[in-house]
């Protein structure tokens, strides 16, 4: 029988399992995480821990917060546990190395106890707040980049004496109770996927606190820090075939373990006033000016997610490992990397680029992740903007031809009309589902129809440079599938 995973039971498991070799019982919290979802535990939970198992950073354990009403279930599992999770690296010859995370020492659910929630992070022991909220949760109009004051999830924050409800509420009450009792502020760590995340959560953040208070909006943006960061480990949905293999395996019973590759990196700024722990020590690239290394990232890692998402969908896969082991999709994805995404990057201190592309193409093709294309494609309306949008805007000023771009957007649009090539429905997640579906829906009459929403993509449908390549994708797509129109572009483009 499988061992329940908990505090008293670790130390029985399985030899082959890393499990804690630090006293749980003496770490206290020292960052309060929103957003306790599987990256932050197959990455910045693994730092931190990384740190304790040499010794170190014994009072920067994390508290996690569920913030949304659907997290309770994550907060009831990882507490029966005592915040214990098995984080599984799966490596590409399908051997699994499972480690067992002790950096969190108990979670909260913000909707059943927003005081406990409040209490922790205005404690002065708490000196970083983090997030993994996704990109979505900031809410910036994609048009002014500003922050959008009249989104419906924030207007019961915005009531006077209200209890909050969302991240922003939570983190602006915490700073208003810390400056009214002389405490500190904490640190903002975003850990989002947004170009210059820490300078987004500061602008948003702060227009927030204004709308409710605007001295204390001012207050935050004087005296609070929010370090840019960029994060990088793929990490797919935890399956029933994961928990139960685990269980097989290793003789481990978790209800939420994580599975990840063997890669990760973390490259952050160092502006913490308050303090932090060593990161360096476990890895972490603490550096001056993140920017090179996120638009690297976002550029070529993220935007070639979307590149090969829609695509293999349409072609008839489901993983992502099954596109990147494609030749023609491999050599596509390359194509765009090395002649249109990597034009656009300023130089990047340390990288060599071809190297990292060549990278990121295997990590896609290992076949143990089996990430999703659905995951891939879920939430595109957040990702093409900020991720593929400005790589075009980019190659456009400089001259630079924008064909693979153009079959990318053109490939989301196809897939937003919600049918396969097959004639089977795609279920389509986006918060913006019900607008991008009906602009799909009138590509027959006007070809440039999905492109039109200047939200989305701004004045790109009036730039002839893009629409003449768009128009040609959109059209093969339709009159000759995916596979073939891929085959064609890179035997045209000389990919």
């Amino acid at each position: 029988m499988p061992t329940k995973l908990s505090a008293a039971t670790v130390d029985s498991l399985d030899p082959r399992v890393v499990v804690p070799s630090y006293d749980r019982s003496s770490m206290t919290t020292g960052i309060v995480h929103l957003g306790v979802g599987g990256f932050h535990r197959a990455h910045q939970a693994m730092y931190v821990d990384n740190l304790m198992a040499g010794g170190a950073a014994g009072d920067w354990a994390f508290t996690g917060v569920g913030v949304l009403p659907k997290d309770d279930r994550i907060v009831e599992v990882l507490n029966a546990q005592d915040g214990l999770y098995t984080l599984v690296v799966k490596h590409p010859d399908g051997r699994l190395e499972p480690r067992v995370i002790g950096s969190i020492q108990r979670l909260l659910h913000a909707p059943s106890d927003p005081e406990a929630v409040l209490a922790v992070m205005t404690d002065p022991a708490t000196r970083i707040v983090s997030l993994t909220i996704t990109e979505g949760s900031y809410l910036i109009d994609q048009v002014t980049g500003e922050f959008d004051p009249k989104h419906p999830s924030i207007q019961p924050d915005l009531v006077d004496g209200a209890v909050p409800s969302t991240a922003f509420g939570f983190i602006v009450e915490a700073l208003r109770r810390r400056r009214a009792a002389g405490v500190a502020p904490f640190t903002v760590m975003t850990c989002d996927n947004l170009p210059g995340n820490g300078d987004v959560a500061r602008r948003t953040i702060t227009a927030f606190a204004r709308l409710k208070d605007a001295d204390l909006g001012d207050w935050i943006d004087a005296n609070v820090s929010f370090p840019n960061s960029m994060v990088d480990r793929i990490t797919p949905v935890t399956t029933d075939e994961d928990i139960a293999r685990l269980a097989d395996e290793f003789g481990i019973e978790d209800g939420w373990p994580v599975v990840t590759e063997p890669f990760t990196q973390w490259v952050l700024e160092d502006e913490f006033p308050t303090g932090r722990p060593p990161l360096e020590d476990a890895g972490v690239q603490v550096v001056p000016d993140v920017m090179p290394y996120e638009l690297m990232k976002l550029r070529l890692l993220n935007a070639s997610h979307q590149a090969l998402c829609y695509l293999g969908y349409l072609a008839g896969h489901r993983y992502a490992h099954e596109v990147a082991q494609d030749d023609v999709f491999a050599r596509f994805l390359f194509g765009y990397m090395k002649n249109e995404g990597e034009p656009t990057l300023p130089p990047v201190p340390g990288v060599d680029l071809t190297a990292y592309e060549h990278e990121l193409i295997e990590r896609f093709a290992n076949p143990e992740i089996r990430d999703t294309l659905a995951r891939l494609c879920a939430e595109s309306s957040d990702r093409i903007p900020k991720w593929l949008v400005p790589v075009i805007r980019a190659d456009l000023e400089a001259g630079r031809p924008v064909d693979r771009s153009a079959l990318v957007v053109a490939s989301w649009a196809r897939y937003a009309e919600g049918v396969d090539e097959r004639g089977e429905p795609i279920e389509i997640v986006d918060h913006r589902k019900e607008q991008v579906m009906a602009a799909a829906a009138q590509q027959d009459d006007d070809r440039l129809a999905f492109i039109r929403d200047p939200s989305l993509f701004g004045d790109l449908a009036q730039r002839e440079e893009f629409t003449a390549p768009y128009i040609a994708a959109l059209e093969s797509l339709h009159a000759q599938g995916a596979a073939q129109t891929l085959r064609d572009t890179i035997t045209r483009l000389g990919d």
